[in-house]
């Protein structure tokens, strides 16, 4: 009988064993939580839960063994460690975590520095700082306190779902979203791509900032993420940018004036009013021929006045008024550059002569190897001292030199220079116009306090920050670290702001995402499926809407057939299917030159009123989100706007580009909308007149004239044609058209 219970107490026993250590396990597991979220972190330092608590869902991927923490070193430093390793980079990983009241203390394998990393709890996010970094050095060896290059704060495997911002660094679907964002610029946020996951990533980096940096974890409901991330902003006292995205004139699209001054002012009005837009914006050339230090254009002679005095005019019109300027760069003719290049210039590479330079040599002999030296024109200068010398070409092996050069460029003081002189090449930027700034220097806190100012003294609401771009490395702090140095100097803070590039803290500063440069009219529709309409989804991954923009208001001519009314409707309604903003840059002349100028801003004024009041179905905006299909948007007999969509007529008028000519159905009925693209003419269909109606405006009837069994009508301004007809047909009779021209009658 006791024979036959032995098995049973084993089993017992080895159950009571392993509940215990499974216990015990649990015990030793760090458990971070609030109301939404629950983050266990085990005693080796890796992540094993993140879990959703309303929905109850898992969202770590499961049965990995990666670390929260690391701690890179660009090769190993400790001096056992280097004699066993190669040199190249060293990722330590965490292998000891404990929790000391709202401090994480973390150990790493092979090396002896411990981290202590803070949490702060709130209903919103989770925070993790970097606040300490302890060396604990051995009684014995020859082992010193050593560098380090980076340390993950945070990194957690984070299952896939629907949607993946990498921008915000946010994965997310209707019911959850896991978002791991930094609370300062000066951690890099970081992810990598796998099969079912996502490697979120918060690190702090020795080169921009190690102690001090930090990061939020974010585990909430899809529709409840912004306002955790409006919390964490006003918390850690970042720009806006929930509450930026969340403003009524977020979505405006606005009208940028290229050439405005005091004696153009209210024509360029005029034509904004025409068009819709409910915000004007002004590039600073505009008012000044030198980005740097912006001196005033001649048209400006009451400087800062005639500036204020154009922006409340756009004001008091019932617009509010943006800057388009350029911030971390200046041009070559501003007095950063010339006659006398500050100091505080970028230079890409340095080089060292290697022999004297005199007045008159044209050689320029250096120690180091100049290979990858630019060659393009206009960028080849080097700076030695306060001269600018600009280079031929140069040699790549023994004796190096700067070969062919030119001294004193940009009317700088050619002098004489020792052996040993040092000197670099002038950052020159791709636009060569332009000079990039040196961001570890005081040049972009000088230049920015100068845009605030100007922006504040003028009055202006919104800002683009063009030339993004334009920085030195490291390029994920620099884009937003320069572009932080002006915000903060800006008050009050633009209601929203755009930029030519963004990095992961750009996301609080650049509420709406870039604009596109401006295409040739023939090329508009395909560089909008190509480029607005590829971001468009990708940037509403990270809850923010792009600008459909740039596109101009060119004029046909020999080379050009102009932007034309269904260019407009094309990008438009494209822009619309995403409730997403247009801008329009353009001259006055461009304007004043193009026949269907009329037409063309009616077209973006009945989109931007049926956007901005929310007139589309959802069912309307996914079709228009289509990129080969074309929308227009009419005007009915009752004033009320009405979507169709409509096709081209390819070959109209026998192939005569003048015509452009495109079919829909309404209400069973088939109607052509046409234009003459440069002009004025008429059109012969050989067609019944009895058959067919001509408007102007839908509703109100025009006379057509009959010519030996066809009609005549006019071809000039946009015209709707109803026909009663099969399609088929209709496209038959347009192709087949004639169009005569006033001097050809």
């Amino acid at each position: 009988m006791i024979a036959d219970l032995k098995p049973l107490f084993l089993i017992l026993l080895l159950t009571i064993f392993f509940l215990k250590k499974e216990s015990l396990a649990q015990e030793q597991n760090i458990t971070i939580e609030n109301g939404e979220f629950c983050l266990i972190i085990r005693q080796n330092g890796q992540a094993v839960s993140l879990k959703h608590k309303s929905t109850g869902q898992e969202c770590l991927r499961e049965g990995l063994e990666i670390p929260a923490f690391t701690l890179t070193q660009y090769r190993p430093y400790d001096n056992e460690l280097q004699l066993k390793y190669p040199a190249k980079p060293k990722i330590f990983a965490a292998d000891s975590v404990y929790r000391r009241g709202d401090q994480l203390v973390v150990s790493f394998e092979l090396i002896n520095i411990v981290a202590t990393i803070g949490l702060k709890v709130t209903d919103h996010y989770i925070g993790f700082a970097l606040e300490k970094l302890d060396y604990r050095i051995p009684q014995y060896g020859d082992q010193l306190k050593t560098e380090v290059d980076e340390l993950v704060i945070l990194q957690l495997p984070v299952k896939k779902r629907e949607n993946f911002g990498e921008w915000l660094n946010v994965v997310w679907d209707d019911e959850v979203a896991v978002n791991l964002l930094g609370t300062d610029p000066f951690v890099r946020i970081e992810n990598i791509t796998y099969r079912d996951y996502y490697l979120l990533k918060a690190e702090a980096v020795s080169e921009v900032k190690g102690v001090g940096t930090g990061a939020a974890l974010i585990t909430t409901g899809k529709d409840r993420l912004l306002d955790c991330i409006d919390r964490l902003e006003r918390d850690f006292n970042l720009p806006p940018g929930v509450e930026s995205r969340r403003r009524e004139e977020y979505r405006f699209s606005y009208y940028e004036a290229g050439d405005i001054h005091p004696g153009n002012v209210d024509k360029h009005i005029a034509f904004a009013k025409k068009g819709g837009f409910r915000a004007m914006q002004i590039i600073w050339t505009a008012f000044s021929p030198a980005m740097g230090h912006f001196p005033w254009r001649e048209e400006y002679p009451n400087g800062i006045k005639d500036l204020q005095m154009i922006v409340q005019k756009i004001k008091d019109a019932g617009m509010i008024a943006g800057a388009h300027f350029w911030y971390n760069k200046a041009m070559k003719n501003d007095v950063y550059v010339s006659p006398v290049p500050d100091h505080r210039l970028n230079l890409r590479q340095m080089f060292t002569l290697a022999a004297p330079l005199g007045k008159d040599q044209t050689i320029v002999v250096v120690e180091e190897n100049p290979a990858g030296c630019t060659l393009d024109d206009e960028r080849r200068i080097l700076k030695i001292g306060d001269e600018l010398i600009e280079y031929a070409g140069y040699t790549t092996s023994h004796p190096y030199q700067f070969t062919d050069c030119k001294r004193g460029v940009l009317n700088t003081t050619v002098s004489e220079y020792g052996r040993g002189f040092m000197m670099g090449l002038l950052d020159v930027d791709t636009w060569h116009v332009w000079v990039r700034f040196d961001q570890r220097t005081s040049i972009q806190e000088e230049m920015a306090k100068r845009v605030a100012t100007l922006y504040h003294d003028a009055g202006f609401q919104f800002a683009y920050f063009d030339g993004a771009e334009d920085i030195p490395r490291p390029y994920w702090y620099n884009t937003s670290m320069a572009q932080l140095k002006v915000y903060d100097q800006m008050k009050p803070a633009p209601l929203f702001s755009e930029g030519a590039l963004k990095s992961h803290f750009s996301w609080h500063i650049l509420s709406r995402a870039n604009a596109f440069d401006v295409f040739n009219p023939e090329h508009v529709k395909e560089a909008t499926r190509k480029h607005p309409l590829d971001e468009a989804p990708f940037i509403a991954r990270d809850f923010t809407r792009i600008n459909f923009g740039w596109i101009g208001a060119n004029p046909p001519g020999k080379e050009t057939i102009g932007m034309q009314p269904d260019i407009y409707e094309y990008v438009c309604s494209h822009a619309a299917g995403w409730d997403c903003a247009v801008s329009m840059v353009v001259r006055l002349e461009s304007l004043e030159q193009h026949p269907r100028t009329a037409d063309n801003l009616e077209v973006f004024r009945r989109w931007e009123d049926a956007r901005l009041s929310n007139f589309f179905s959802e069912e309307q905006k996914e079709a228009m989100k289509d990129p080969f299909r074309e929308h227009i948007l009419l005007v009915d007999e009752n004033g009320k706007f009405e979507l169709r969509q409509y096709e081209q007529i390819e070959d109209a008028a026998r192939g005569n580009k003048d015509i452009r000519a495109f079919v829909f159905n309404r209400s069973g009925k088939n109607y052509v909308v046409y234009s003459h693209s440069s002009g004025e003419g008429q059109l012969v269909l050989a067609t019944d007149a009895r058959k067919v109606h001509l408007f102007r405006e839908l509703g109100k009837k025009i006379p057509v004239q009959e010519k030996n069994g066809s009609i005549v009508i006019p071809a000039g301004d946009r015209h709707y044609l109803e026909l009663d007809l099969d399609k088929e047909k209709i496209i038959t009779v347009f192709r087949e058209a004639e169009l005569v021209n006033p001097d050809n009658q």
